[in-house]
């Protein structure tokens, strides 16, 4: 007696492998979409300095011209006349639930004469971990620039 298994057809063969296929395309999707939300996020904080604003504003241009720009300021202060600071942090995360790392850090300054005219801007950054100037290229040394900008950074900075 011969006992052989029939053969299973064609039809039975490839509707098993597009089952096969299909699972395994489940499991895919579902694992890169898992992967997904791991991936690296950036964040920006404060202000978002539009492009190009910096030009619209010359020396000698009114505090309401920048506040036409630049928009409100992120806060001010009051040294020889008024100025306005615009502070922002961009910061990322390689991966989800990372702690963030300072990517930049930015206080756009300008600084007003007594008749509320703009008599400089500064674009502050960090450089290499020191205050720097964007804007002029210059590195404050000491005085009372750097007295009023260190606390700004030091806020600014989560760590």
């Amino acid at each position: 007696m011969n006992h052989t298994l029939p053969k299973p057809s064609r039809v039975a063969s490839a509707r098993g492998f597009f089952m096969r296929f299909r699972a395994i395309a489940v499991v895919g999707l579902v694992c890169g979409t898992a992967l997904g939300g791991c991936a690296g996020e950036q964040f920006q904080k404060g202000y978002i300095l539009p492009d190009g604003a910096l030009e619209q504003i010359p020396i000698g241009a009114s505090q309401d011209q920048v506040l036409i720009v630049l928009g409100t300021p992120s806060t001010v202060a009051t040294l020889d006349g008024e100025v306005f600071y615009y502070i922002s942090q961009r910061t990322s995360r390689p991966v989800a639930f990372m702690n963030q790392r300072v990517v930049d850090q930015r206080v756009i300054a300008v600084y007003f004469d007594k008749n509320r005219q703009v008599r400089r801007l500064a674009n502050y950054g960090l450089k290499d971990g020191k205050i720097f100037d964007f804007v002029s290229r210059s590195t404050p040394t000491s005085g009372q620039e750097m007295s009023y900008l260190t606390p700004l950074f030091k806020l600014l900075s989560f760590n």
